[in-house]
């Protein structure tokens, strides 16, 4: 519903009427506001004169609100408190907040979280609140700094820049290769594999590899990262971004046995439009650096 600001009472009248009767007492009232006893009762009237309507009657030494007195104070209470919950927020997300962050658990677990360290060494006094996600989530709504996302980098309506090619590759545990280390498309065929459930992309790339995946013996798994763990015991081939799974490679828990050819997707740095906490730029310069 829209507002007629030009018949909406003043701001200082309506805060006053709300002090003034929660404490029922102009005096009391003055000294909350840091005013006199004088002006509350002054913006006071001028609000009932506003309205039509008397708000607050002297009861004895003190005062109360009328019926609808006490209906608008009410409804100011609990606006008043909104508004102040909402600042105290905004606050909160100023200097020195945590910087939160949206990511897949996988990209978090294998490339973020090796890397971490480095950047509190170098910046202490920046805290890091990480939010893995399978799903995309809105940024604004949830409070999100930024977002480190997997996709072709169309998001309309956000700030999106460039942040790692996503080259994909397949692997394997030394123990499912017993040694070997060239695999023909046949041989990749007859082997065992285990990849995330609900993905498609995979599927869509192993026939761009010149597989048929409807004649594989694929495992199907819930979740990335479990994928991934069940390739490191030897369970089954697996595809996966390179940059999630060069700590694997280095540490020889997996080898690399093929790639997979697509240029169209790559993780992008995604953020709100608007002005950037410098805490914030700090981060995404560091992220660029880390790669």
């Amino acid at each position: 519903m829209s507002i007629d600001w030009r018949s909406f009472p003043s701001l200082s009248a309506l805060r006053a009427f709300e002090a003034a009767a929660r404490l029922q007492n102009f005096s009391l009232a003055g000294r909350e506001l840091n005013v006199t006893h004088a002006a509350v009762a002054q913006q006071v009237r001028g609000l009932e004169d506003h309205l039509g309507r008397e708000l607050i009657y002297r009861a004895g030494r003190g005062m109360a609100p009328t019926a609808e007195g006490a209906k608008l104070a009410q409804a100011l209470t609990e606006g008043f408190r909104g508004i102040a919950l909402a600042l105290d927020e905004v606050k909160a997300a100023g200097p020195g907040a945590p910087l939160r962050v949206t990511l897949t658990p996988a990209f978090a677990a294998q490339w973020l979280m090796p890397r971490l360290g480095a950047f509190w060494k170098a910046h202490p006094d920046i805290e890091i609140s990480l939010n893995p996600e399978k799903r995309v989530v809105d940024l604004r709504r949830e409070g999100i700094d930024i977002g480190l996302r997997f996709g072709n980098g169309k998001w309309p309506g956000l700030d999106v820049e460039f942040l790692s090619a996503a080259d994909y590759v397949i692997v394997a545990a030394p123990s499912l290769l017993n040694g070997r280390h060239d695999l023909s498309t046949a041989e990749l065929s007859a082997m065992p594999w285990v990849i995330e459930q609900d993905w498609p992309e995979a599927l869509t790339w192993l026939k761009g590899f010149g597989l048929k995946p409807d004649a594989m013996n694929i495992a199907y798994i819930p979740t990335e990262e479990l994928a991934l763990s069940a390739a490191r015991q030897g369970y089954g081939l697996h595809v996966e971004a390179e940059a999630l799974v060069e700590q694997d490679v280095e540490s020889g828990a997996l080898a690399i046995v093929g790639r997979v050819e697509d240029d169209s997707l790559a993780y992008y740095m995604v953020t709100r439009p608007g002005p950037k906490r410098p805490e914030l730029k700090i981060f995404t310069k560091w992220l660029k650096a880390a790669l």
